[in-house]
């Protein structure tokens, strides 16, 4: 049997290896896509289904709070995956693929930004919610996992973690990660103060 040690070490050098080949090009129009719908008092609309539906509220946790430090306008966001009641209404009547978009019919238009976070990238669901915001005009990013799945080639812009297909802990880890320095980039575009200029 393993010992913890050993299992950490290759772990952590297993994470280090899949966010090495993170595209800062495409990391960098992310935050630029962020900053945009920030400052035109846009909406950004996150989505994930399981263990992804967690990092989506921690994301929609940091990006609406965190932010505020900046001294920017504040960052108007909401979680698809966080209201249980519409979520399972419309689970319910309508199928669980469309828990998302059928949220967003109500929210979308141009100048709103979808990210959505999924291993796979082949959640019905998703697919669905990035169709969605296609039709309403609305701005999309995927962060994905695995070779990128099915949305990979629908999302505006691609955020994609390249891991085996099935390793779910790397590729939400690494998201995690991945989520926490795009909030880092919008806390740090602060305002100088008049006495500083």
């Amino acid at each position: 049997m393993p010992s913890a040690g050993s299992i950490a070490t290759e772990y952590l050098a297993a994470l280090s290896g899949c966010l090495a080949s993170l595209d800062h090009a495409a990391l960098d129009r992310v935050v630029a896509l962020l900053r945009s719908v920030r400052d035109s008092s846009g909406t950004v609309f996150v989505a994930g289904n399981g263990g992804s539906a967690a990092t989506a509220s921690h994301f929609v946790n940091d990006l609406g709070k965190a932010t505020k430090a900046s001294g920017q306008s504040h960052v108007r966001i909401m979680g698809l995956s966080d209201n249980i009641s519409w979520l399972t209404a419309l689970a319910n009547d309508e199928g669980y693929e469309r828990v998302f978009s059928g949220q967003l019919e109500n929210f979308a238009g141009p100048g709103d930004l979808l990210v959505v976070i999924s291993a796979s990238g082949n959640s019905p669901n998703l697919l669905r919610a990035v169709e969605m915001a296609a039709e309403r005009g609305t701005a999309t990013v995927g962060l994905l996992g695995f070779d990128g799945g099915a949305l990979a080639g629908m999302v505006d812009e691609c955020l994609l973690i390249r891991t085996e297909m099935g390793a779910y802990g790397l590729a939400e880890s690494a998201h995690s990660v991945v989520l926490d320095i795009l909030t880092t980039c919008l806390v740090r575009d602060l305002i100088e103060s008049p006495a500083a200029v």
